[in-house]
């Protein structure tokens, strides 16, 4: 026999294994999905039994119960009364970092964070109020780059007016802060 021939023989055989292997390999791989498939079937018929058992249809909710007005001119809960009037003293405009209060060294408190456009604001004005419900705002002019981290200096002004003020009122806090 020529080598031609044997050569040709063994390429051949060689490609059939090819052939053979990768038509094998094809045909587990296709019954490795097949299999796959017949699971999740499977899993979802139990899953659906399942869901089915568990949960019994939802009942009709109950009629919400019939609206009755209060009588006219009576509050439900009676008539709003204030004790006193409450009072605003007169705004103190001041320029920012300049303190004209003694630091009141009052409680620790959750300061609030503000959302605001801080590249527009010009003024800041936070109101302080005492336990009488007398208020003293607090307005400071600010330059660009303020910003969140300096807003405690306002808030802090505004609680230590309310406290020199108020002759020396332990319960000052922050009633509210706003910009322009």
């Amino acid at each position: 026999m020529k080598i031609g021939t044997v050569l040709a023989v063994s390429v051949t055989a060689v490609s059939l294994q090819v052939l053979l292997l990768s038509a094998s390999a094809r045909a587990d791989e296709h019954e490795r999905r097949a299999d796959e498939r017949r699971a999740e079937e499977h899993h979802a018929e139990e899953h659906r039994d399942m869901r089915h058992e568990e949960h019994p249809a939802p009942r009709p909710r109950p009629e919400p119960p019939k609206f009755q007005a209060h009588p006219r001119g009576i509050h439900p809960r009676g008539a709003t009364v204030h004790p006193h009037a409450v009072r605003v003293m007169k705004p103190h405009i001041a320029k920012f970092g300049v303190h004209p209060w003694h630091h009141w060294a009052h409680p620790e408190f959750v300061r609030p964070v503000y959302y605001w456009d801080w590249g527009h604001i010009r003024q800041v004005t936070c109101v302080a109020e005492d336990s009488y419900g007398d208020q003293y705002p607090v307005t400071e002019e600010v330059a660009r780059g303020f910003g969140l981290t300096q807003m405690s200096a306002v808030e802090d002004d505004a609680l230590d007016r309310c406290y020199e003020e108020s002759g020396g009122d332990q319960s000052c806090f922050i009633a509210t802060c706003s910009h322009f």
